[in-house]
């Protein structure tokens, strides 16, 4: 994504930064109390560089369960992990959705503050916008709220409910714009985490010169690669950013066999954990176990699979070659 020291005077004739690199969404470490545990988040930041090779990281997403964390958490974790990504991360991009647009606003200023290199935010999911007008004039609130800062639309209507196509949520924005551009200079694009690749394509094609589209179903992020993706935004980056990264490095060197080789591998080993009954919970655990840092248990609602083996997962990931011993410095068993 780009970097919050690009001018934010952005017009439709300017090109989107051509990048293709993995963002880790991370997970939030918490204690045995259910209390966020900032004392590991270095840890953290060197496991993800020295181990997975991965740079970029996205905080208080889906997968650090940011909804479900008070303001002041998420000020708190996202201030630790800027203050130990610093010098380190290449990039630290902050969530700050939430169903209250004041709470939204209040984090994005607090990012801008802590000097957060992107921002980005969910649909209100609970109260939701009832049209793709409503849904833009929400986004155009929180961004302007912070004008000095990229700003990025988090597209995930698998847990939003909402299935507004985002070719027209684009279209609205340059529609209320001014000069025939988006309606906020700081807007850089979408986090698109859905399944529709027509979708997905169209944006590319009729606004890649302008914005950064971003892939976030891990899955299936070779066909997106392909439609001009300029990178991932993804939980599986946590455990599996060396292996993507060879994917990744694969594709623009052009071969195109090999990277759908490593893509299967992945494929096969992300349906295991599917076919195993395991969600968002137990892929905290199986970070715990792949990193030897405690990433804690999830907050209610969410509850883990107790009848998983996650031993097997490690083998199985350890079988198809994706396994990466962790790196000395980052070593620290739960």
């Amino acid at each position: 994504m780009l970097a919050r020291t690009a001018s934010v005077d952005v017009c439709c004739n300017m090109a989107a930064q051509d990048m293709l690199g993995l963002v880790a969404a991370t997970f939030t470490p918490m204690t045995k109390e259910g209390e966020i545990n900032l004392s590991v988040i270095g840890s953290y930041v060197d496991y993800l560089i020295h181990t997975q090779g991965v740079k970029r990281i996205f905080v208080n997403g889906t997968t650090g369960e940011g909804i479900s964390l008070s303001v002041q958490e998420r000020k708190l974790l996202a201030e630790e992990w800027i203050k130990q990504g610093k010098g380190k991360m290449d990039e630290v991009i902050v969530h700050v959705g939430s169903s209250s647009l004041r709470e939204a606003q209040e984090l994005a200023r607090h990012a801008a503050t802590i000097q957060a290199d992107a921002i980005c935010t969910v649909s209100p999911s609970f109260l939701k916008p009832s049209s793709v007008g409503a849904l833009v004039a929400y986004l155009n609130e929180v961004a302007s709220a912070t004008p000095e800062v990229p700003f990025y639309y988090y597209h995930i209507p698998s847990l939003t409910g909402l299935n507004f196509r985002v070719e027209d949520i684009l279209d609205e924005m340059k529609k209320c714009g001014v000069n025939n551009c988006l309606l906020n200079p700081n807007f850089r694009g979408v986090k698109f985490t859905g399944l529709d690749l027509l979708d997905f394509g169209q944006c590319v094609h009729r606004y890649g010169q302008e914005l950064s589209f971003f892939y976030g179903v891990d899955e299936q992020l070779l066909s997106a690669l392909v439609l001009r993706a300029n990178g991932a935004v993804g939980s599986t980056y946590n455990y599996l950013g060396k292996a993507v990264g060879a994917m990744l490095s694969d594709f623009q060197k052009g071969d195109l066999h090999s990277a759908q080789n490593k893509q299967f591998l992945i494929q096969e080993f992300i349906s295991y954990l599917f076919h195993q009954g395991l969600g968002l919970a137990d892929f905290k655990r199986i970070m715990s176990l792949v990193s030897n840092i405690d990433m804690g248990l999830p907050r209610l609602p969410l509850q883990i699979n107790e009848t998983a083996n996650l031993a097997s997962a490690l083998d199985k990931m350890k079988a198809l070659g994706l396994y990466v011993t962790p790196h000395s410095k980052t070593s620290s068993t739960p």
